[in-house]
């Protein structure tokens, strides 16, 4: 066989191949079993292999690419365009294969085992923090049914963790309900200590690496996003402009123009959904300081006359994300305008 080109629709146990030679012709359908698939691709001479961007995908990508195989991986959303008629996962297999060799497609670029358990890290720490969240609204909610409603923030967490905690004050709360809420401020304690750890792990990961300490100089860019930004975007050359990157985390505005005439919508949220999140976190403080000091952030402060803050927040996030794109394909640090105007 002449195998040029291979799509691969991955799954846990049983992988669909489809494969054409030179001409586009096809000359290879077939089912894999896991097993089966390095020592099968170790006998095909080498060629270009594409499949989607998703579970256990860069794993396959890296051991392909050591039995001297060019690996492409594209998202998923890209492919399905090339999917005819009916779903099944030897279409799917002939959509990779055809979607892979077009000249305009772009693909995602392959992480190594250390990106990949940088992001872990902070995947765990996404989680812990949903779930710490959702005990103290379990909290809040047990004691607001007993008539013990505090304000919002850590200060009145603090106040209600004090009613459950008081042993002497057994009249105002039942002993069944101090029983159960004693759990949950137990998994409370437990969680506040793990994420620590984890904040801990991802300090001594912006300690190591050069492009995301440049990160944390911009504004609204802490060592959580500097380091997050740092090990997904390992490639900053595959996105051509700052823009790009803005739209690929769905920072720009949604589009539903025709015959001529644009129509801007809100921000598309494509792409990486917890980039986006914390860009938008940190413009939204840079939004809370340009209205405390209208100096340090002139820009923000101008445009906070004329649109909502939250507006205003999206528009930060945008420009963080390009000036983000910015450093890590040219280097140096984040520079103010008024000095870079210096300079």
């Amino acid at each position: 066989m002449q195998v040029s080109t291979i799509g691969i629709d991955l799954a846990k146990n049983v992988f669909q191949v489809h494969g054409v030679d030179a001409h586009g012709k096809v000359v290879l359908v077939r089912q894999l079993r896991r097993k089966q698939v390095l020592d099968f691709f170790g006998r095909l001479p080498a060629c270009l292999v594409g499949m989607e961007a998703c579970a256990t995908a860069h794993h396959w990508a890296r051991e392909l690419m050591k039995l001297r195989h060019t690996v492409r991986l594209l998202p998923p959303a890209y492919v399905k365009a090339y999917v005819r008629r009916s779903k099944n996962d030897a279409a799917d297999a002939a959509a990779i294969c055809e979607a892979v060799t077009r000249p305009s497609m772009r693909f995602v670029p392959i992480k190594n085992k250390e990106q990949q358990a940088a992001l872990a890290v902070h995947r765990t720490r996404a989680l812990l923090i949903g779930q710490r969240t959702q005990l103290i609204n379990a909290l809040r909610a047990h004691l607001a049914e007993l008539g013990f409603v505090a304000e919002q923030g850590r200060d009145g967490l603090a106040k209600l963790v004090e009613i459950v905690s008081d042993e002497d004050n057994v009249a105002s709360l039942p002993v069944a309900m101090r029983v159960a809420l004693h759990v949950v401020l137990e998994q409370l304690a437990a969680l506040s200590q793990q994420i620590g750890e984890l904040d801990r792990a991802i300090a001594i990961q912006h300690k190591a690496s050069d492009v995301s300490q440049r990160l944390e100089s911009i504004p609204g860019i802490g060592i959580i996003g500097a380091t997050a930004i740092a090990a997904t975007i390992t490639d900053p050359s595959a996105f051509k402009s700052g823009r790009d990157l803005a739209a690929w985390i769905g920072l720009v505005p949604r589009q539903n123009s025709t015959g001529g005439k644009d129509r801007l919508g809100g921000i598309s949220k494509q792409g990486d959904r917890y980039l986006r999140r914390l860009l938008v976190v940190g413009a939204t403080a840079v939004v809370r300081q340009a209205r405390l000091h209208p100096g340090k952030y002139p820009w923000v402060a101008k445009l906070l006359v004329k649109k909502p803050a939250k507006v205003v927040a999206i528009a930060v996030a945008n420009k963080t994300a390009r000036i983000a794109w910015a450093i890590m394909s040219k280097g140096g640090t984040y520079r103010p305008a008024a000095l870079a105007a210096v300079v």
